[in-house]
C-alpha cells in the first residue's frame, strides 16, 4: 500500500490541544486528589504540591456545554459569523459529583499551562442551572461541528477537545459492565480505563475506537471516479463508499472487498491518504476512526448492493469540481454558528444538523459532497486538485 502526501486544513476532530501525561511532580494521582480536595471544600490542596487549577466542560444528554465567545477573543474582523466556545466551568459549580465521575483529558493548553481539564457527565445533575439561555446551552456536538470555523486553529482544537470528551464519557456509559463476566465495572486511572470489580476476574477495560474504511475508486483511464449514494442521505449528495473492517482482515483487504460487495467493481492499488477521528458517529459506537484511501478500479462495470447502497456512478472530474464549488459550504458554517449563539442567548430552543447543513445556493445543483468537516470531502477534493498524480 502506498501513500499520498496531501497537505492542507486538519480534520474535524484532530488536533487535540492537550497533553495527556504530566511531569512529575505532578501527577495523574496528585490532580485526582486536588480535584477531590476542591470537590469537597472548595479550596485548593496545600500539601507540598504545586497549585493547580481545575476546568471541567459537562455534558448533558452527550451534548457539550458551549458558549457564544467575546468579541475580545476574536481574531476576525467584523462583520464575521459569531464563534463558539467551550463552556469550562470551576469544579465549584459541579460539587453533587463524585471525582470518580471526572474524565480526565490533559493539561497544557498554551494560555492555560498549569490548568488540568476535565469532563463530567452531568445529565442526572440536578443543580447544574447553566443551559437556560444565560450565555450557555448544552449543543449536539455535530451542529458545533458545522458552527466551526475551519480556518480558526482554536475553534478546531475547541471541537477536538469536545469530540474526546464526548467519546470517553460515552464509552464509560456502554461499558459499566464487564463484557467478560458480567460484573459491575469501576474506573481507574483518572477515567482513561475501568475495571471489573470480581475478584475472580479483574479484567482491565480500555476505551473503544471502531475503525472505518472511506474510499474515493479512481477509474485513472477515464479520468472518473465512483461516488455512492445511501438512502439516509439529502437529497443530491453524493459521497465516497464507506464499511467497517471485518475481524482478521487487514485495511487493504477491507477496501477491496467492500468495493466488491457493494459494487461489483474490482480494485487494484490502494493507497493511503489520512485518517480522522469521529465522534458523532451512532450511540452504540462512541468513537470512530475514519480511515481513507483512494483505490484504483481494475473494472468498470458497477453492479449496485440495494441493501447497502441507493445508487452508485461513475463522476468525470469536472462533474465533481463543479460540485465542489456549487456547494457554499462557508454559507452553512455562518448559519449554523447564528444558530449556535441564538441557542446560548436562549432564543433559539433546538436545532438539528440537518437544517445546519444546507449547502445549496438558490439554484439546485445536480449534486454535492459532504462538507470540509468530513473526510470523504477530503479525499474527493484531492483527487480533483492533484489530477493524475493519484
Amino acid at each position: 500500500m502506498s501513500s499520498v502526501n496531501t497537505v492542507g486544513p486538519r480534520h474535524a476532530f484532530a488536533g487535540h490541544p492537550l497533553r495527556f501525561h504530566h511531569v512529575e511532580p505532578c501527577s495523574h494521582t496528585s490532580a485526582l486528589q486536588s480535584l477531590r480536595n476542591v470537590l469537597l471544600s472548595g479550596l485548593p490542596r496545600n500539601d507540598g504540591w504545586p497549585s493547580l487549577d481545575h476546568k471541567v466542560l459537562p455534558f448533558r444528554m452527550g451534548r457539550p456545554l458551549a458558549c457564544s465567545a467575546s468579541s475580545s477573543e476574536l481574531a476576525r474582523p467584523d462583520p464575521s459569523p459569531p464563534q463558539w466556545r467551550l463552556g469550562w466551568l470551576s469544579p465549584s459549580y459541579l460539587r453533587e459529583f463524585p471525582a470518580d465521575l471526572f474524565v480526565y483529558l490533559g493539561s497544557g493548553l498554551p494560555e492555560d499551562s498549569g490548568t488540568i481539564y476535565w469532563a463530567v457527565d452531568a445529565t442526572h445533575g440536578g443543580e447544574l442551572r447553566f443551559g437556560s439561555g444565560d450565555g450557555f446551552n448544552f449543543v449536539e456536538l455535530r451542529t458545533l461541528m458545522v458552527a466551526t470555523d475551519w480556518g480558526n486553529d482554536r475553534s478546531m482544537g475547541e471541537m477536538a477537545l469536545a469530540g474526546h470528551a464526548k467519546a470517553l464519557l460515552e464509552w464509560h456509559e456502554s461499558s459499566r459492565f464487564c463484557g467478560q463476566c458480567g460484573a459491575q465495572t469501576v474506573t481507574i486511572d483518572v477515567g482513561r480505563r475501568k475495571q471489573c470489580t470480581s475478584d475472580s476476574c479483574k479484567k482491565k477495560i480500555y476505551p473503544r475506537v471502531d475503525p472505518v474504511i472511506v474510499l474515493l475508486v479512481v477509474d485513472k483511464r477515464n479520468d472518473r471516479a465512483l461516488l455512492s449514494r445511501r438512502s439516509r442521505f439529502v437529497p443530491r449528495m453524493w459521497s465516497c463508499l464507506a464499511g467497517f473492517i471485518e475481524p482478521g482482515e487487514s485495511l487493504e483487504e477491507a477496501v477491496r472487498r467492500e468495493t466488491w460487495e457493494v459494487t461489483g467493481i474490482e480494485v487494484g492499488q490502494v493507497i493511503y491518504h489520512s485518517s480522522q477521528p469521529w465522534p458523532v458517529g451512532p450511540g452504540s459506537m462512541p468513537c470512530q476512526l475514519m480511515v481513507g484511501f483512494f483505490a484504483h478500479a481494475k473494472s468498470l462495470d458497477i453492479q449496485v448492493n440495494k441493501e447497502a447502497l441507493e445508487d452508485a456512478q461513475w463522476h468525470s472530474r469536472e462533474e465533481v469540481e463543479k460540485a465542489l464549488t456549487f456547494a457554499e459550504y462557508e454559507k452553512a458554517q455562518r448559519t449554523a454558528a447564528e444558530k449556535v449563539s441564538q441557542m446560548c442567548r436562549g432564543v433559539e430552543k433546538g436545532t438539528s444538523f440537518s437544517t445546519d447543513f444546507n449547502v445549496e445556493s438558490g439554484e439546485l445543483a445536480p449534486m454535492f459532497i459532504p462538507g470540509p468537516f468530513a473526510i470523504a470531502h477530503h479525499l474527493i477534493s484531492s483527487w480533483v486538485n492533484q489530477g493524475a498524480s493519484i
